[in-house]
């Protein structure tokens, strides 16, 4: 089951307010009685119809990001600009979210979707899906912070990461770290245990996807039929 609303915003007709709106005012059917709630659930099975008409679900949609520093991987925030908002007007009616999230200042590969059963496999902890960073540090990385990510690091708070993979880069200012999970600030509070803080941030793969690198910072495109597979087979 699923909520009104969201199988309203699944038709790509109507944006989740105006899907709120059209319910409240009465227009809309499930299976011929009229709902004006918009948060009730309905069954894939029920007829739903707006003004009489019977409405089409749009499909899933699979878009991979890149996301520019500066905005919040989110779908809607009282005071920052989203991700969304770099989408043509047509994608922001479907219900599409990014499938986990990067900091404001963190650049890099975003999934979009609307396949909220995907995402949450993706994202499910037991499901340890890589994630490879481009980082640049305040600090030179060395070989014991290189043991210490593959040990699995414990933070201040008393998280232990799982093992993770650092790969150190020219002068040591840089690298390429591979986690398997998607803890809050992860990488930043990690390399601040190092005594060595983020200065620079990006994100180049996500399970089986790899940043496209001809999307420019704000770039977008529709994953291709082999990467919505591979997401599957993950």
């Amino acid at each position: 089951m699923e909520r009104l609303d969201k199988r309203l915003v699944g038709t790509g007709n109507w944006s989740r307010k105006e899907a709120k709106d059209l319910a409240k005012s009465g227009r809309v059917t499930v299976n011929g009685q009229t709902v004006r709630q918009s948060d009730v659930k309905v069954e894939k099975t029920d007829l739903i119809a707006v003004d009489g008409n019977p409405i089409e679900a749009a499909g899933p949609v699979y878009l991979m990001l890149h996301k520019p520093a500066g905005l919040v991987s989110a779908t809607e925030d009282a005071r920052e600009k989203t991700v969304l908002s770099l989408l043509p007007e047509r994608y922001q009616k479907l219900g599409l979210f990014p499938a986990g999230r990067l900091d404001k200042d963190t650049e890099g590969l975003l999934l979009m979707t609307n396949d909220g059963a995907l995402a949450h496999r993706l994202l499910a902890p037991k499901s340890h899906v890589d994630k490879v960073y481009y980082v640049e540090v305040d600090g030179v990385l060395n070989q014991e912070d290189c043991a210490a990510v593959e040990s699995g690091m414990t933070l201040e708070d008393g998280y232990t990461c799982l093992p993770g993979h650092l790969e150190v880069q020219g002068n040591g200012h840089s690298g390429y770290i591979t986690l398997h999970e998607g803890k809050y600030h992860q990488i930043k509070r990690m390399m601040a245990a190092r005594g060595k803080p983020v200065v620079y941030l990006k994100r180049l793969k996500f399970g089986p996807l790899e940043l496209d690198t001809q999307l420019g910072k704000g770039g977008w495109r529709a994953l291709t039929e082999e990467e919505i597979s591979a997401l599957f087979r993950q």
